[in-house]
């Protein structure tokens, strides 16, 4: 995804903004959605021929650079790892429970046990020995597996809502579901006071799309800067 792919991400995530609300634009809504949703996974989760920003990641990306915990970077402490697996959880809860009022896609099969971690939160408020652990033990294969499985579920989540549903609210019965679930961590319950303010269209506009464009790239920025420490060494 080069910078002029990006440019054009960043115009159409404003053309969403601008319709997702108005429901005689409804299907013109989620097929820019659709869209926009491809370039934030990989190819294979969408069966497309196009790169995307999940692509240019894991491309020539090692193990080693994968798991480093921690980075040197101007935002971040955090692993690649820890970054994947946290805008994966925010996408399979939100999109799953909130807005489908279904089970996680986490807990639909064996994923949990393969995927290795011990915890089954999002991430936010992890502690230092929390992210050290979780970047050397997440099994990466099942991670993007898993990154797959939970793309195409969104897909046909929102490919599913009616004309006027993206108005709708989030009922509070789903958020005591996360947190009985241990989706978040109880330093977090800010989150899903964030996400109760938000209707499904918010929740759409930003875990769903912007937060996972966010961490791909500030992903792809960590990669960038230990290559290019490695080469000028």
């Amino acid at each position: 995804m080069d910078l002029n792919q990006r440019k054009q991400w960043n115009e159409k995530h404003k053309k969403l903004t601008n319709i997702i609300l108005k429901p005689i634009y409804h299907q013109t809504a989620i097929d820019l959605f659709l869209h926009q949703h491809n370039f934030l996974h990989s190819s294979r989760m969408s069966i497309s021929s196009v790169a995307t920003l999940e692509d240019d990641l894991v491309k020539d990306l090692s193990e080693e650079i994968f798991r480093r915990f921690p980075v040197t970077a101007p935002d971040t402490k955090n692993s690649i790892a820890w970054h994947i697996w946290h805008i994966t959880r925010i996408e399979d809860m939100t999109m799953n429970v909130l807005v489908n009022n279904d089970k996680q896609v986490l807990y639909s099969g064996d994923w949990y046990k393969q995927l290795k971690v011990n915890h089954p939160h999002s991430g936010n408020d992890m502690t230092e020995d929390e992210v050290a652990d979780l970047s050397a033990n997440i099994n990466i294969s099942s991670l993007l597996e898993y990154r797959i499985e939970v793309g195409r579920k969104t897909r046909e989540i929102v490919s599913g809502l009616l004309p006027g549903e993206f108005r709708q609210k989030i009922e509070p019965a789903r958020f005591k579901e996360l947190e009985e679930q241990s989706a978040v961590k109880k330093e977090s319950s800010w989150l899903l006071e964030y996400w109760g303010n938000k209707t499904i269209a918010g929740l759409i506009l930003m875990p769903a799309t912007r937060h996972i464009y966010l961490h791909l790239n500030k992903s792809i920025r960590i990669k960038q800067r230990i290559q290019k420490n490695r080469k000028s060494m």
